[in-house]
């Protein structure tokens, strides 16, 4: 145990962390975390569901029904600010300090593609009306990067991905944010006419979203002549974790106290645990497309939505059928046919009192019905088996969980085919309808360490377990193939010419 001062002592108070959660935190850094231990590979027929064009239909019928009367929420983690969309044109930026534009831009292909297409923008407009000089200026290209991203232009390097302007329309151009509001309505929406969305936003960025948002609601509810109900929540300060040197002592700043970093993803599992709701979608800020090219994500939304209700009702049917008639036969099958799961080896010997406690604490949980996107190169976790303590569950593994030195967990990472585009459908209340408390359900041996860089000085950082891998790891998990035309990312601003965004 570390021997914290009484100013220290108050940092952590301050936080809302305690003294035990710290030492865990202290002794996750000198341990590590363990790797997950892959079985195989989750692909289509053994462990992924492929649907068929009737089975597409049919599970959006099933949503329209079995929507009524339910409160759907749209979440969507919108923390993550856009200044790495253009880290490419800052190094160009600096580069052409000591060099003629024409001399180098041949050797920056991200460059060159962004001036090439620069009309293709959709905030384009916005920045030729600040540009005082004309194309073929030697400074022009300087002028165009710093109106975009300073605060005298457009300021986008300081923006939430949010406020990016993601789409050119006819008559106008759209942020991200515009499209999840856009979304919503399409899938998202009650029988009542209310859209609910929740948006998870840095403290830094709150009140621009709650300033941008009140403008664009007005403007929405009239388009789409429904009300949205918007939330938004910041990551907690308590769920923070302590960074430390390379020695594993807590590092310090100049001004000597501690320092604490966000511990990823994972932490907003707080803030999903939060909100009640009967269905929850959860979709990244920027994996959106134009009105034209969205129906395919439409129609898979619901089908998933679907899906998700459906084996929830069948959960509380098979579950009240075992406590009033001591009926095992729909929570078997549930768990083999629908959850691709194996019951013990000897459960066939179990009595009844043991199949009732066995089948309802194996059901009684969270539901996750995940898309899944064939493998085509695109950087992020993926679909695997995974054998904890002698029992396969189907999870989502990113990299850094997998232990590539060992032969066979490489090679099972080879032979994987779909990867995760973070295309989520929760359900998370119980079999009588009361919210279930998620942190219950979280594998806390899930998270990992990483090496990152403050004021010029080498420290470990610690990342929770993430929001779709650790956090949901005891979850009723079903993986489903979607089309790859669902995932649209924008990590850097080129991703913007791609003909989805297009």
């Amino acid at each position: 145990m570390y021997n914290f001062s009484a100013k220290e002592l108050s940092q952590i108070n301050n936080k809302g962390l305690n003294i035990d959660k710290i030492n865990t935190q202290l002794l996750r850094f000198k341990e590590g975390f363990p790797f997950s231990n892959l079985e195989a590979p989750a692909t289509i027929k053994n462990g992924i569901k492929k649907l068929s064009e009737n089975e597409l239909k049919s599970n959006i019928s099933s949503y329209n029904k079995l929507k009524n009367e339910k409160k759907i929420v749209k979440f969507v983690p919108a923390s993550g600010a856009a200044s790495r969309m253009f880290k490419f044109l800052f190094e160009f930026y600096n580069e052409l300090d000591n060099n003629k534009f024409e001399n180098i831009i041949n050797k920056n292909k991200d460059a060159k593609t962004f001036f090439d297409n620069i009309q293709q923008f959709p905030f384009y407009k916005q920045l030729s009306s600040l540009s005082t000089l004309e194309c073929n200026d030697d400074k022009y290209p300087q002028e165009i990067i710093n109106n975009l991203l300073e605060k005298e232009g457009l300021n986008y390097a300081k923006l939430p991905k949010a406020f990016i302007k993601f789409h050119n329309y006819k008559s106008d151009s759209r942020f991200a944010i515009e499209e999840h509001l856009a979304e919503a309505a399409e899938y998202a929406c009650s029988n009542n006419n209310e859209a609910n969305i929740h948006f998870t936003v840095s403290e830094d960025h709150k009140e621009l979203f709650k300033k941008n948002l009140k403008e664009l609601i007005s403007q929405y509810n009239n388009k789409y002549e429904i009300t949205y109900n918007i939330d938004l929540s910041i990551q907690k300060p308590s769920t923070d974790t302590i960074a430390v040197d390379l020695d594993n002592n807590p590092y310090k700043n100049n001004e000597g106290n501690l320092v604490f970093r966000p511990a990823g993803h994972g932490a907003l599992i707080e803030n999903l645990n939060e909100i009640d709701a009967d269905l929850i979608f959860i979709k990244n800020i920027d994996n959106v497309v134009t009105d034209s090219k969205r129906q395919i994500t439409t129609d898979y939304k619901k089908a998933l939505g679907g899906i998700g209700l459906k084996l929830h009702n069948n959960i509380s049917l098979a579950i009240n059928s075992i406590i009033t008639n001591k009926n095992f036969k729909g929570a078997e099958n549930i768990i083999t046919i629908d959850l691709e799961q194996k019951l013990p080896i000897k459960y066939p010997s179990y009595t009844n009192n043991e199949k009732h406690n066995y089948l309802i604490e194996k059901l009684n949980r969270p539901i996750r019905i995940c898309g899944m996107v064939k493998n085509e190169g695109e950087p992020g976790g993926g679909p695997f088996w995974v054998n904890k303590s002698g029992e396969k569950s189907l999870q989502i593994v990113e990299g850094s969980e997998i232990d590539i030195n060992i032969e066979s967990q490489k090679n099972i990472v080879n032979n994987a085919s779909h990867f995760n585009p973070v295309d989520l459908i929760c359900i998370t209340k119980d079999f009588k309808g009361n919210k279930i408390d998620l942190k219950e359900f979280i594998d806390y041996n899930a998270g990992f360490i990483s090496e990152k860089s403050i004021n010029g000085d080498k420290v470990k950082a610690m990342e929770l377990p993430g929001l779709w891998n650790g956090a949901m790891s005891m979850w009723n998990t079903i993986f489903v193939e979607v089309p790859i035309e669902t995932f649209n990312p924008v990590k850097t601003v080129n991703d913007l010419l791609r003909e989805m965004h297009q």
